[in-house]
């Protein structure tokens, strides 16, 4: 059979090189300029087998970079190799797919149309679930998700919570096409959004179109859409403009954008080329970072293929209009997130941000007009085309429309990456589809918003996620970073990982950043070290203000934000560490005190045995004891011993 978008019959006008309107349509609903019922039902066959109908079966298996660096590669090759064996690989189909977003049970195997979902499956499991799924047609108990709370086996994917808490408007086809066949992508209405465009509506039009679903962008700023698009189409310089797609995805636990590249990167192609006919231009680029090769790989593969089906490229479908796309990998530096830096780089300069005078839309890369959005917002532009603007403003809440995908990440017990709508409570994402904290241990915090976000405590967990309610007690949006937090965790410690992380990624072109992150970290490690002094909180906040106000681009702005939340929420921390000498979530080394208590020691001697620095001692089924001058606090001790007697405090 050929393939879907090779004509079917002698008959067919629509091709690669002899394209036309209806050519994505005709390749997926059967002949238009002629009538063969033959070449319609080839058509529909081959789709068939592309959206699984009919009875046809599949086993999907995750190959997104958190599986493929467990295996899941190798047990593709495993599956097809026992399919064959037994004489099934004509029957049943192994897919490779982007990612589930259930990172913490990878990797992931799910047959369809049954929705069985296997986790954890190692390559010692291949020949059991061949035998046992395919063939007696039972179900593999031992794979299956248990929900860690309830203790109940989940059989299909749309039983677990973590699934069926989640809108997967952007992640729709990751985890279920392989994101490396484009016939795939147009078999779930692929490229009609961008027919749809082309054919049917003006620049402005488009344009109107982004505006009404209320669109903001995903990068972090919130900054909406359809307005941006505005300022680019009235730009005065009209003989070159630029889209940029930002995959410069650098905050730490934050994997988004990454999965919706190597999942599903045709819709970020897709929503590219709308964006460049409603901005009227003709060349993209997708600044993603080098560290993603997966999703550039998987990037190339997609643009080769959509200009193989003129999709991309010169004459987009015989409609006059060109858009080409250039991939461009960046060095890994986290400040090129930042617009003006990350165009900088793409001109071939270091990647260090400018002081913008008015907008990018008027003059931006190579001094020209440039739209620039992150990899989720283009992602979210072609159901806006293809469903209509007030279907997506139908979603979410009154400022913040539609969906959004967050990381979560930490003390939590379902990691991975989530996607509901706008307005959706802290509580429901960590508790109800993130299963809450491990092992019983009660919720402290929740980083929101990356390095440069906010601390939030339990009582804000019933607060509803969206640009302006995170704005208003400390945190951000920002990417969709969530990093979960339990009783063990310290603050202040917290405050100076992320305050070193965005320290560290300063580009170093203006002093408040430089200098002040700088200042701002030595008095962290102070008073994590148990050298704090009383005035050490007024400098913090001091010092912050300063930064906020006079640093030239985001990354200094908003750097001293998880210092202010922790502040604002966790003053008491901080005053411990500094008046009494101690870190209440015992985490700070040098503020711990490590004590055995005499009524629990059996001494066996097992911990002094440990102790590497000769710190414990004690006669033999005696109670010992700890030399806290001698002791290096390196916990040693608390592993060796059996019946819980050593404690830090």
């Amino acid at each position: 059979m050929n393939n879907l978008m090779e004509k079917c019959c002698d008959k067919c006008q629509h091709s690669p090189q002899t394209p036309c309107q209806d050519y994505v349509t005709c390749r997926t609903q059967g002949p238009i300029c002629h009538d063969d019922e033959n070449c319609k039902q080839q058509r529909l066959d081959h789709l068939s087998l592309l959206k699984l109908e009919k009875g046809n079966k599949e086993i999907l298996l995750c190959a997104g970079t958190g599986c493929t660096s467990s295996g899941s590669v190798k047990l593709a090759d495993l599956l097809d190799q026992e399919l064959k064996k037994r004489g099934l690989d004509e029957k049943i189909k192994v897919k490779t797919t982007g990612c589930h977003g259930f990172c913490e049970q990878g990797p992931i195997v799910i047959f369809e149309p049954e929705k069985v979902f296997y986790r954890q499956v190692t390559i010692d499991d291949i020949e059991e679930i061949v035998q046992v799924h395919i063939v007696e047609g039972g179900i593999v108990e031992r794979l299956l998700y248990v929900d860690p709370t309830t203790g109940q086996a989940a059989k299909t994917y749309p039983e677990i919570p973590f699934y069926a808490g989640q809108n997967r408007l952007v992640l729709h086809n990751c985890g279920h096409i392989d994101p490396e066949n484009t016939e795939e992508y147009i078999a779930q209405n692929g490229y009609q959004a961008l027919a749809k465009t082309i054919f049917n509506l003006t620049p402005q039009e488009t344009v109107d179109e982004v505006k009404k679903s209320g669109l903001r962008g995903r990068g972090g700023a919130g900054f909406p859409t359809g307005v941006k698009w505005q300022g680019a189409l009235n730009a005065k310089i009209t003989d070159k403009r630029y889209v940029i797609c930002n995959a410069d995805e650098g905050d730490p636990g934050a994997f988004m954008d990454r999965s919706v590249l190597e999942g599903d990167p045709h819709a970020v192609l897709e929503g590219m080329a709308i964006c460049g006919f409603a901005t009227g231009s003709d060349e993209g680029y997708i600044y993603v970072r080098a560290e993603y090769p997966l999703a550039i790989r998987r990037l190339k593969i997609a643009i080769a293929q959509a200009e193989q089906y003129g999709l991309l490229g010169d004459n987009i479908l015989n409609s006059g209009f060109n858009f080409h796309i250039k991939i461009k990998a960046g060095a890994g530096a986290f400040v090129c997130g930042e617009g003006t830096a990350l165009m900088t780089s793409i001109e071939g300069n270091r990647g260090m941000p400018k002081f913008k005078v008015g907008r990018s839309t008027d003059k931006g890369l190579w001094e020209k007009p440039t739209t620039l959005n992150n990899v989720e917002t283009f992602a979210n532009v072609p159901p806006i085309l293809l469903k209509g603007g007030d279907w997506y403003a139908s979603i979410g809440t009154d400022n913040s429309k539609g969906t959004k995908i967050f990381s979560v990440t930490g003390k939590v017990n379902n990691t991975g990456l989530v996607e509901v709508p706008m307005g959706t409570t802290l509580r429901e994402i960590l508790f109800d589809i993130g299963g809450g904290v491990p092992d019983g241990r009660p919720f402290k915090a929740v980083q929101a918003g990356g390095p440069s976000g906010g601390c939030l405590p339990e009582d804000q967990l019933d607060l509803h996620v969206d640009y302006d309610s995170l704005g208003k007690v400390g945190a951000m949006m920002g990417s969709g970073g969530l990093v979960v937090m339990d009783d063990t965790t310290c603050m202040v410690d917290i405050a100076r990982y992320f305050l070193k992380f965005t320290q560290n990624e300063s580009c170093g072109k203006c002093t408040p950043c430089r200098e002040g992150t700088m200042r701002m970290l030595e008095i962290l490690t102070k008073i994590c070290e148990g050298d704090g002094e009383p005035d050490d909180i007024e400098k913090l906040e001091r010092l912050s203000r300063v930064i906020i106000n006079t640093s030239l681009c985001g990354l200094g702005q908003s750097a001293p934000n998880p210092v202010l939340s922790t502040l604002q929420y966790f003053r008491h921390e901080y005053e411990a560490h500094i008046f009494d000498k101690r870190c209440p979530a015992g985490a700070c080394t040098n503020l711990l005190v490590f004590f055995i208590d005499e009524e629990k020691c059996t001494g066996c001697g097992a911990c002094a045995k440990a102790c590497p620095a000769g710190a414990i001692t004690g006669e033999k089924k005696k109670p010992h004891t700890i030399d806290t001058e001698k002791c290096i606090k390196c916990g040693s001790c608390i592993q060796k011993c059996k019946f819980g007697s050593i404690f830090k405090k």
